[in-house]
């Protein structure tokens, strides 16, 4: 009995969404009680990532714990498989149904057609309807940060950069990561790399080893799990790196100067709020550090490593994120081949 409410809302789902589907367990479930709400999520990967994904499922565990709500979760969904998964939930009168990831965006806005009285939450997409919105977080804004901190404390002028599969929400990381890079040093060469994959670490790994090979002495990521591959090439080959989506520190500890922290757990709070208090609109919200939602983070242990000046450097722009007076570019093309 123990895992009886996964095993029937997952029983009739497609066999790939099956393979990864996991869901709240007798131990962890709440029923709704009257006016309370029954929130959903959908993950790409493993809720254990220590990064993208698993910071969506502790915002699941936030909305249950503090807003009352009935939970349930389906991890690994593969892209074809989205318009299923939303289709499982919405029928089973889920009030809320959240997808962590832009690709879920086109799927919201298909299945929300059928099912009017669902909202539907996209995090990174751009998709908007009158039951569906989309939360952004300006994570170009660490991007670009980190890339000042990576352009800094490279001894070779030559640094790399790896992401997961095209998408906006990734590609406004990448090119921030190259603009503050390019702040602090015009002439330093950025390789890149795209895995195609979410979760495949040794992809990672590889072309983070490939960079290295080529010259690159440190190594940034958006590339979810998959990216965890790249952080360990760069601490067995000695060079430093940057982690996102989680405090990455303990991955790499001797590697990892710092982290982009989103704190998607808020993001997720402040979505299933505005549903629950009647403050819903279907649109495209942005927030980034002055909101508190992205943040970054330096590893403690490699803190000493950092040059005053670098770090000063870096602060100072944070601060000027923070109160308005500077705007990191937001730019969603892919400078691939330039």
């Amino acid at each position: 009995m123990k895992k009886f409410f996964a095993m029937m809302l997952c029983g009739t789902l497609t066999a790939g969404i099956l393979a990864g589907c996991g869901g709240a367990s007798g131990e962890e479930k709440k029923e709704a009680k009257d006016g309370e709400l029954k929130v959903a999520l959908c993950v790409t990967g493993a809720v254990n990532d220590m990064g993208w994904c698993q910071s969506a499922y502790e915002g699941l565990k936030l909305v249950e714990e503090e807003l009352g709500c009935e939970i349930a979760y389906t991890e690994n969904v593969q892209p074809s498989d989205m318009t299923s998964a939303f289709t499982e939930y919405a029928s089973n009168e889920y009030d809320v149904v959240i997808g962590h990831g832009f690709q879920f965006g086109d799927p919201a806005l298909e299945v929300g057609e059928l099912y009017p009285n669902t909202k539907f939450i996209c995090i990174e997409a751009d998709a908007s309807a009158e039951n569906v919105a989309s939360y952004v977080m300006k994570c170009e804004e660490t991007g670009y940060l980190q890339g000042m901190l990576a352009a800094g404390m490279s001894q070779t002028g030559n640094i790399g950069f790896i992401g997961p599969v095209q998408g906006a929400s990734l590609v406004k990381i990448m090119n921030g990561y190259e603009d503050g890079a390019k702040e602090v040093n015009a002439d330093i060469k950025y390789q890149t790399a795209w895995t195609g994959s979410f979760t495949d670490t040794a992809l990672a790994k590889e072309a983070a080893q490939a960079m290295i090979d080529n010259g690159a002495d440190v190594i940034g990521h958006c590339a979810n799990e998959s990216g965890t591959g790249a952080l360990n090439a760069a601490q067995d080959a000695g060079v430093l790196a940057t982690g996102d989506s989680y405090d990455q520190s303990s991955l790499a500890e001797n590697a990892v100067l710092s982290s982009a922290v989103y704190h998607v757990p808020e993001l997720i709070k402040t979505a299933v709020s505005d549903i629950k208090e009647g403050e819903f609109k279907g649109e495209v919200k942005e927030l980034g550090m002055a909101e508190g939602i992205v943040e970054l983070v330096y590893n403690e242990k490699m803190a000493e490593e950092i040059p005053a000046e670098v770090k000063k450097l870096v602060d100072e722009t944070e601060a000027k994120i923070k109160d308005g007076s500077f705007e990191v570019p937001c730019d969603t093309k892919d400078r691939a081949g330039k």
